[in-house]
């Protein structure tokens, strides 16, 4: 399976679970909304200070499972993650990368893009891209 065969997928559903690893090796889930993104996997940590995004900046690989209401179809991406916070991307390049990433997770139009940018930079918001290496799952 190829990132293009589940884009549509990644583009209509978007309740996902993302894993990451603990610092003692075990396998830590956390509920996400997610999206495709310029070719990867695409969610967003409102909290810049939350356990994946502690988890991801010492061991990048992750999962990002993607799952219909029915739990009838899903989609599997598992790869390397690529943060992205105010520590290692222009401001400006940040604010229109997060609201890219919010459009792509099934955000649409912000009603306040002002205040959406305000709460990011106060919370220390991550995108998160995910590099697809391995993709599976059943599309139905």
């Amino acid at each position: 399976m190829e990132f293009e065969d589940i884009r549509p997928f990644l583009e209509a559903t978007h309740q996902a679970v993302v894993t990451t690893f603990q610092s003692n090796g075990a396998v830590q889930a956390s509920i996400v909304v997610a999206g495709a993104y310029e070719g990867a996997a695409a969610f967003v940590s409102i909290r810049g200070s939350s356990a994946k995004v502690r988890n991801l900046r010492r061991d990048a690989r992750c999962t990002v499972l993607t799952v219909t209401d029915g739990w009838r179809s899903y989609a599997v991406v598992e790869g390397t993650a690529q943060l992205f916070d105010a520590s290692n991307t222009d401001s400006e390049q940040l604010r229109v990368l997060l609201r890219a990433v919010y459009g792509a997770c099934g955000g649409g139009e912000h009603p306040d893009w002002e205040e959406y940018d305000q709460v990011m930079r106060q919370q220390k918001a991550v995108a998160v891209l995910v590099q697809p290496e391995r993709i599976y799952g059943l599309l139905r």
